[in-house]
């Protein structure tokens, strides 16, 4: 992993989400996402407010792709690093996506399906929430937990 790992800071603490309001963070991307209405073809990622609030979507066949443009609409806005914030990703978490996260400096990591191995770990070694599996009704935390209240 070090070979690929990109040099960046550790990420602070905070912020902490609700258990409520982080069961409802899919539903929200789910019904912001105009384009894959039409296809149903397409993978989001989201930014989110630790209180639930959508502040950036982006759709794009890639996830990482879609991760790339949410990121990088936060850069063009001057929002960098984004430190009190949550990314919700349509599909799995794999290791690029948790280190592009670990970049912009968001510290909380979420995915309706599941996390790889390389990115629970680079998770744990940087400090960063890392939740898979994610629905109303539950989810699954690899690391971090102290950033969701009520677990």
């Amino acid at each position: 992993m070090g070979a690929v790992r990109v040099a960046a800071p550790p990420v602070p603490e905070g912020p902490t989400i609700e258990r409520e309001v982080l069961e409802r963070l899919p539903e929200t991307l789910r019904a912001a996402q105009r384009v894959f209405d039409r296809t149903g073809g397409l993978h989001a990622a989201g930014l989110f407010a630790p209180e639930g609030g959508l502040e950036i979507l982006r759709e794009d066949v890639g996830r990482h792709n879609a991760v790339d443009k949410v990121v990088g609409r936060a850069a063009m806005d001057g929002r960098l690093p984004l430190h009190e914030h949550v990314l919700l990703v349509s599909g799995r978490a794999s290791f690029e996506i948790v280190q592009k996260a670990l970049v912009a400096g968001i510290p909380l990591v979420t995915a309706v399906s599941a996390p790889s191995t390389l990115a629970v770990r680079l998770a744990r070694e940087a400090g960063m929430t890392i939740v898979g599996f994610l629905r109303p009704g539950g989810f699954n935390v690899y690391a971090g937990p102290e950033r969701i209240a009520g677990l």
